[in-house]
């Protein structure tokens, strides 16, 4: 039986039927269905669970595979960074049952801060990379990935990147496989990673990879599809689909183990075409690789460095085709990212901006505070960032400084990587204010419960942290919680806080408008009332809008009744909502 999935979908299927037993993961796009879709197996046969960050995650993957099971972690690219230290070690270490590391790479970065290149992990901590290149190719090589992982006894890398894991095709559906546990052994030499143990796995993991290089054409991962040789193509993953659709008469040299690199298999490939290219997203990883060997080859001259292949883009710069983009369609008007209607941040960043507030914030939906007309934010780094970033400008400017500065944080992000940088403040004596922005879920990846929300991943009840509780541990003088939809105690808060001589923790609490399902009335504009002052389209949301003759009004399909306008309008122009 034939199903159309999801690349994402695909991974969680072929991991299923491949025996895993335990997948973990912290939630972050393109990578978040995986382990949703895992979560729908019978916990009987699948232990699933989100971890509060990508190193824990790991490291319970890392756990797994001691204890004989066959384990799968899964992030985006940058959750890799958060988990590279267990990484670099577990591939000395190695594996008892199979351990495989899901990294999804955003290419054009669709949701993401950056566009680093995953591939250069697996080089780096010297464990093999997989990249499919379609639906059947998740589902084939994350099985294939497990095996490798045995028999080499190394964590395999299989990398995704955007358009791979939110594609649908073809996937053959098949039965599970039970995959007996490992017998446990005590083995100090292989798993205590102290120094003097340690130089002798750094001889396995040469070894290791070695033996992986000779024996990698025997893997059938890598294919030549020969055709036209007078331009040959070396690609994969996203890019095999571009340059085939593109360049269907070319010879291609499709790359299924992205590392270690068949160096035989290339040169083959080289000696039989006119012009080797490559064709690559992000770095040049397989052409610097290919030139090291002593191979003419060229490409990221032609394609850059910076952003998605797509069809029409290869086609132009290879085939000699009209160049296009998909952003270049013409009367398409922009549609940049706000805030939902009714979100709660919103009030947040409100605030912030009128009490001219230096604001250090976070990844979220809150990041969205930097937009116009809102424009409260002025730095995003990473998950956890603010509040280091917050202590880091006091200590650079002082004191002063501390009580006109803000770290924004969410509750998920904030038990992810915010609770060290809250310690530290208090521990280094800083004195700025921490707002922990709490809608109780993940928003930007799509609702997924975290330990501050009391619901496991298939939606049992969970132990629920305690966020005031554990703020007063860590040694917070003020912890206060505030409604963010009562503007007036919001901003009177923040104020008192932002003077104190002390680190203080603000939780603005208040459900995502999403997960909000009660009907409420929208707010409506008394035409008559109104005096277009324009107060009420300060909050920046999409619900109330202004037409050409300069009458604003409420759309009433996405109005949620928040009242957020309701308490701007000086001239109670504004009827209905909540407040």
């Amino acid at each position: 039986m034939k199903e159309l999935l999801l690349g994402n979908e695909a991974v969680a299927r072929g991991a299923y039927e491949a025996g895993v037993r335990v997948s973990v993961a912290y939630p972050g796009t393109p990578s978040t269905e995986i382990t949703e879709n895992m979560a729908n197996f019978s916990k009987d046969e699948v232990y699933c669970e989100w971890a509060p960050n990508e190193k824990v995650a790991l490291e319970v993957a890392i756990g797994a595979s001691m204890g004989g099971a066959r384990a799968m972690c899964c992030m985006k690219h940058v959750g890799v960074n958060v988990a590279a230290d267990p990484l670099f070690t577990a591939a000395y270490t190695g594996v008892r049952g199979g351990l495989v590391l899901i990294a999804a790479d955003d290419p054009g970065m669709h949701s993401s801060q950056n566009e680093q290149d995953s591939r250069f992990y697996a080089r780096s901590a010297h464990i093999p990379m997989l990249e499919p290149s379609d639906s059947a190719e998740c589902k084939e090589f994350i099985g294939r990935a497990f095996e490798i992982s045995e028999a080499y006894d190394t964590p395999v890398m299989l990398r995704l990147v955007t358009r791979i894991a939110h594609a649908r095709s073809l996937v053959e559906i098949g039965e599970r496989k039970e995959v007996a546990l490992k017998e446990y052994e005590k083995d100090a030499r292989k798993y205590v990673m102290m120094p003097g143990y340690a130089k002798g796995r750094h001889v396995v993991v040469e070894a290791r990879e070695n033996k992986l290089k000779d024996e990698i054409d025997s893997l059938n991962l890598n294919r030549i599809e020969y055709a036209d040789k007078k331009m040959g193509i070396v690609c994969s993953g996203s890019a095999y689909q571009y340059v085939k659709e593109a360049l269907p008469n070319a010879s291609v040299l499709k790359l299924g183990m992205v590392y270690p690199l068949p160096e035989q298999l290339i040169r083959e490939f080289a000696a039989n075409v006119e012009e080797l290219v490559v064709v690559e997203e992000l770095e040049p990883f397989f052409e610097d690789a290919i030139k090291a060997m002593g191979i003419p080859c060229h490409g990221k001259e032609l394609t850059g460095l910076q952003g998605e292949l797509f069809v029409r883009k290869v086609g132009a710069i290879l085939g000699g085709e009209e160049p296009a983009g998909p952003f270049e369609t013409p009367n398409t008007p922009m549609r940049p990212p706000v805030l939902c209607p009714g979100c709660p941040h919103r009030a947040v960043f409100y605030v912030l901006k009128k009490l001219g507030l230096t604001v250090c914030a976070d990844i979220g939906c809150y990041t969205l505070g930097a937009m116009a007309p809102l424009s409260a934010v002025d730095s995003v780094v990473c998950m956890g960032a603010s509040i280091g970033m917050a202590l880091g400008m006091e200590k650079a400017r002082g004191i002063e400084q501390a009580k006109k500065t803000v770290a924004v944080i969410g509750d998920s992000t904030f038990v992810h990587s915010g609770i060290t940088g809250l310690v530290d403040m208090v521990y280094n004596q800083g004195h700025s204010t921490v707002i922990i922005v709490d809608n109780s879920t993940t928003g930007m990846t799509g609702h997924q419960p975290n330990p501050t929300t009391g619901f496991s991943i298939r939606g049992e009840i969970a132990p629920q942290l305690d966020v005031v509780k554990l703020c007063e541990a860590i040694g917070v003088p003020s912890v206060t919680v505030v409604d963010p939809f009562d503007m007036a105690e919001l901003e009177k808060v923040l104020k008192a806080e932002s003077e104190k001589d002390v680190p203080s923790v603000v939780i603005a609490r208040r459900p995502c408008a999403l997960l909000d399902k009660k009907k409420k009335t929208p707010c409506i504009i008394d035409t008559d009332a109104c005096r277009r002052c324009g107060m009420c389209m300060k909050i920046g949301c999409p619900a109330i809008v202004k037409d050409d003759a300069g009458v604003i009004s409420i759309d009433a399909s996405l109005c949620t009744g928040c009242g957020l306008c309701k308490q701007m309008c000086h001239f109670g122009a504004i009827k209905g909502g909540e407040n």
